[in-house]
């Protein structure tokens, strides 16, 4: 018996495409690890930077953002919009101490069910590397406190 990490990841997947692949992923019995719970969105350009940042403070160790290739999007650029706010959130993550690496970008047509299943693979495994995040824990932690903070100021 093993005690591996076993890591917790959001997967945010558009419709048209990367929902789609896993899909095929998942009809032609290509394994890979179980630990995404996946979200389907119409569009990788829905998805809210708000998302990611409360999945990882719910308790996600990593978020994954999937959607169709720059240039095929269903609704013409929305996946630049999504590449724009993965970047973003990426330096807000290292602005709060979190590392960025918890949370990726994949683009994935439809017909690429095998590419969904090792990138998922490969993120789960990059995830245990860094192991728990315990975002969610550490302020349900500091919500606890119930002695008031007082700060007294020097003038």
């Amino acid at each position: 018996m093993t005690d591996q990490f076993e890591p917790t990841i959001i997967g945010f997947t558009c419709n048209w495409c990367s929902y789609r692949a896993s899909d095929l992923a998942g009809t032609a019995r290509m394994k890979y690890a179980p630990n995404v719970r996946l979200i389907r969105l119409m569009c990788s350009g829905r998805l809210d930077p708000t998302f990611v940042l409360r999945a990882l403070s719910g308790g996600a160790d990593g978020v994954m953002i999937t959607g169709c290739h720059p240039g095929e999007c269903h609704y013409i650029e929305q996946n630049y919009k999504a590449l724009r706010r993965f970047l973003l959130l990426r330096r807000v993550l290292a602005g709060l101490g979190i590392e960025p690496e918890r949370v990726k970008l994949v683009w994935a047509s439809a017909a690429e069910g095998a590419r969904f299943a090792a990138e998922t693979t490969a993120f789960v495994e990059e995830i245990r590397k860094l192991g728990p995040l315990n975002w969610g824990k550490v302020s349900d932690e500091l919500s606890e406190i119930s002695e008031p903070v007082h700060e007294e100021v020097a003038a």
